[in-house]
């Protein structure tokens, strides 16, 4: 069998799974995954799977993928894998600022629709006109995705807007973090998977996060209290991306067929039904806590709400607009995308 992986794995805490059977022993070529989630999260249970099986279908079980966790922490992965140490990798925009700055416009709250929606909004947004800032150079850029909308977890029940005023809050980086600062809160960025300990340990009041994150990151026991927004306060930027190299030593026609059948809008499409699914097992796993409960936000509060993300969303075209994007345009077309998918 070939191998394109170039990771050692003595010394390194990983789990490696067989994602789609047997098909996995018959491949020419397997592809290492690094991903930093916790193992059940759906990152790992249901998106990389779903890559996985997208690829061996797409190249009659030539490819496949072998995921290890632990590797690195979250905003190590895109240099991870343009040194070549794994193959491929899901990023969070927001753990570096400053370096994906266009990432913002998805991020920006008043968007309508589905996780679904807004990810093959999103790439063809790039494709349109966010691709020309060139952020994900030295890597190959293969999907686009957003979380689905972030609400307000906390531990002491929140109900109203103005409570967020004075609160120490996790928050993500990117928009996650100006809205928190817009609305009062002192910001404390640790990446998603420590979330938990910073709540259980009380060094934050809370955190802002989508609903798939009462399960995945296990919120339930340590946030019992959400507090939402209708339409989210913002929605968060990942990527998957593949080592350049990678790539190019597969053979042409095997690329031709990842190109076609899976890199782009169909394995962002298939990664935002995903996180569908899963913000929908999160908000179940709220219902069934026993102890924990949903606050939607009042008619008075949403109406509060919209200077602040009028705010920010103007804050943020003027900064995206400075990499010489045509920041409006891009936001009126995710918008318009967003209003009219699946019609």
């Amino acid at each position: 069998m070939k191998v394109i992986s170039r990771l050692a794995t003595a010394g390194v805490f990983a789990v490696s799974t067989a994602l789609t059977g047997a098909v996995a022993f018959a491949a020419d070529y397997t592809l290492t995954i690094s991903s930093w989630a916790p193992p059940t999260h759906g990152i790992n249970a249901k998106m990389w799977p779903t890559f996985t099986k997208m690829v061996e279908d797409a190249t009659d079980g030539r490819v496949t993928a072998d995921l290890k966790l632990g590797i690195a922490p979250p905003p190590a992965q895109f240099d991870l894998v343009q040194d070549g140490a794994a193959d491929l990798s899901i990023i969070f925009h927001g753990y570096q600022p400053g370096r994906f700055v266009t990432a913002k416009m998805i991020e920006l709250p008043g968007y309508e629709g589905s996780a679904e929606a807004a990810s093959v909004a999103y790439w063809r947004a790039y494709e349109k006109y966010l691709k020309q800032a060139d952020e994900h150079r030295g890597v190959k850029l293969i999907a686009l995705h957003t979380h689905g909308p972030a609400q307000l977890h906390t531990h002491e029940k929140v109900t109203q807007l103005d409570q967020i005023n004075g609160l120490k809050l996790r928050v993500p980086g990117g928009v996650g973090s100006d809205v928190g600062a817009a609305l009062g809160a002192t910001g404390i960025q640790v990446p998603a998977p420590k979330v938990y300990e910073t709540l259980a340990s009380k060094a934050a009041d809370g955190v802002v996060m989508p609903m798939e994150s009462r399960k995945g990151f296990k919120l339930t026991e340590v946030a019992e209290n959400v507090y939402e927004m209708p339409g989210g306060f913002y929605r968060g930027s990942f990527a998957f991306i593949m080592n350049e190299d990678a790539f190019k030593n597969l053979p042409e026609d095997i690329q031709q067929a990842l190109e076609e059948k899976v890199f782009g809008e169909p394995l962002s499409r298939a990664i935002g039904q995903v996180w569908d699914e899963i913000d929908q097992e999160g908000r179940q796993a709220t219902m069934d806590a026993g102890n924990n409960s949903i606050n939607e936000a009042s008619d008075a509060d949403r109406a509060a709400y919209q200077p602040v993300a009028d705010e920010v969303t103007a804050s943020v075209i003027e900064e995206v607009s400075k990499t010489g994007v045509d920041a409006q345009a891009a936001r009126d077309f995710i918008a318009e995308t967003m209003k009219n998918y699946g019609k």
